[in-house]
């Protein structure tokens, strides 16, 4: 038998139709060899729930979302859920609508057991609303924000104390930048004083020479004085005695008379008074070193009111020692 032209393009269309739909609705998930059997949810917001979305049963897919419907009289919308016949509902079972977290919408069932009246095909299951990542933000933002205020706090309170640390740290850095610099300046002053007592003492020594100098040859008359008695009149040696006589007082006269370095050494306690304060400074600073070395030799030195208040416990105990 022959096929007409037109018999086969008709059934061509008819086949190719039929596989179109056959094949549409297989990627919306509908299972046309399985026997499925369809149950009704009501919500009242199905937050962008979509059809051919899955329904799951202890995170098992058990069937899809075949349609949805608003009901506008009723501010309901009414979900058609297209579910595996060997799943057994019953009138304590929960549709429930959940979501993921990237956005998906699903069915979660909760059977809540096995008890009660089981629901036939076309029934109207419980629905619920799961609770979604917002709604646990928004419920626990309370508390969130007050442990973060804490929080904040306790980092602004431990930074306070860094800067205080830090202001006291540096404090302390330039009280012993300038402990070395007083104590240059104090060795310093020493070596002064030092260089003028040498100074003096050179002096002193160089006027004394002077002095016995001159006394040189008074003294060599007194050795000649003898022989001269002898040699010479009498008239002659006392004149010549009176000339060194004169010579002499005149010299203790310039000693007495204060204007030369040698008369204020043997006039004036100045020198004594300075040499024995310098030997005393550098007799309690010996005593401070020997007692306190932490005072000079620690990382970061002590400060004056720590080495005030070592001092004064230091005398005290000298004190109740001498009583």
């Amino acid at each position: 038998m022959k096929l007409s032209k037109e018999f086969k393009v008709g059934l061509f269309m008819v086949v190719a139709f039929t596989l179109l739909y056959f094949g549409f609705n297989f990627l919306k998930g509908t299972d046309f060899f399985s026997s499925n059997h369809k149950y009704y949810a009501v919500y009242q917001n199905v937050d962008k729930l979509t059809e051919s979305n899955q329904v799951f049963l202890n995170g098992y897919a058990v069937g899809r979302v075949s349609d949805i419907q608003i009901q506008q009289h009723l501010d309901r919308v009414v979900v058609e859920l297209d579910i595996d016949s060997e799943i057994v509902l019953t009138d304590s079972s929960v549709a429930m609508l959940n979501g993921e977290l990237l956005g998906g919408r699903f069915i979660q069932l909760d059977m809540h057991g096995t008890g009660g009246r089981v629901l036939e095909a076309d029934d109207t299951i419980r629905s619920e609303v799961a609770k979604g990542i917002m709604d646990f933000l928004a419920q626990n933002a309370g508390p969130v924000a007050s442990n973060l205020t804490t929080t904040l706090k306790n980092v602004n309170h431990l930074l306070d104390g860094l800067t205080s640390n830090s202001r006291r740290l540096d404090t302390m850095l330039r009280g012993l930048e300038t402990t070395p610099g007083l104590l240059n300046q104090t060795l310093r002053t020493a070596n002064s004083n030092i260089n003028d007592l040498g100074t003096n003492f050179k002096t002193v020594a160089a006027n004394l020479n002077g002095t016995l100098e001159e006394l040189k040859p008074t003294i060599a008359n007194f050795h000649t004085l003898s022989d001269s008695l002898k040699q010479m009149e009498l008239n002659n040696t006392v004149k010549k005695a009176q000339q060194s006589l004169a010579k002499l007082n005149e010299t203790l006269a310039r000693l007495n008379k204060g204007d030369n370095t040698a008369s204020k050494l043997l006039t004036e306690d100045t020198l004594y008074v300075n040499l024995n304060k310098l030997l005393v400074s550098f007799d309690s600073l010996a005593k401070h070193f020997n007692k306190n070395p932490r005072h000079f030799l620690a990382p970061l030195g002590k400060s004056s009111k720590t080495i005030e208040r070592d001092l004064a416990r230091q005398r005290k105990e000298e004190e109740k020692k001498k009583q």
